[in-house]
This record gives structure tokens, C-alpha cells and sequence, in this order.
């Protein structure tokens, strides 16, 4: 599985596209998720299948701090690139 960030954040983005009902294309990485509709709901739907695809558990207090897509990815990048303890 290709966890560059590059492709998390197309994963992430076809996801909510998928669950807003809306082309890719409307799921701005840098918009809040408030502008695209995303309630808490969705937001922990989206952390659920993160945990489920990429064996990561992102905490839902991390989308208050930053509730946006792009942070969501960076968080989850950095988390895949730390090594095993």
C-alpha cells in the first residue's frame, strides 16, 4: 500500500467525496471541515476507516484542533513514517 502523502490525501479525499455525495474535486484539502460539510459523525467515520486501512488511530480531540483534511494527512503520514517500538 502506497502511504506516501500524497496518496493518503487522495484516499482521504475520494473517501468524504464518497460520503458527502460530491465530486473529489469539491473536497478542498485545506478547507475546514465545517465548509465541506463534515459533522462529527463523518469525522469519525473518516477515523474508523483510517484505523481500518492504515492500522493508525488518530485521536477525534485532533479534528477539534485542526479540522481540516490537510492536517488529518499530515497527522497520519507522520504517524506511518514512525518506526515500530
Amino acid at each position: 500500500m502506497d502511504t506516501s502523502r500524497d496518496a493518503i490525501s487522495t484516499w482521504c479525499r475520494e473517501y468524504l467525496a464518497d460520503l458527502l455525495e460530491v465530486p473529489v474535486d469539491a473536497v478542498a484539502p485545506d478547507a475546514d471541515f465545517d465548509r465541506l460539510g463534515v459533522d462529527s459523525a463523518l469525522a469519525v467515520s473518516l477515523l474508523i476507516d483510517i484505523e481500518d486501512r492504515y492500522g493508525v488511530d488518530l485521536s477525534p480531540e485532533s479534528l477539534f484542533e485542526s479540522p481540516r483534511l490537510d492536517a488529518v494527512v499530515d497527522m497520519l503520514h507522520a504517524r506511518l513514517r514512525q518506526p515500530v517500538a
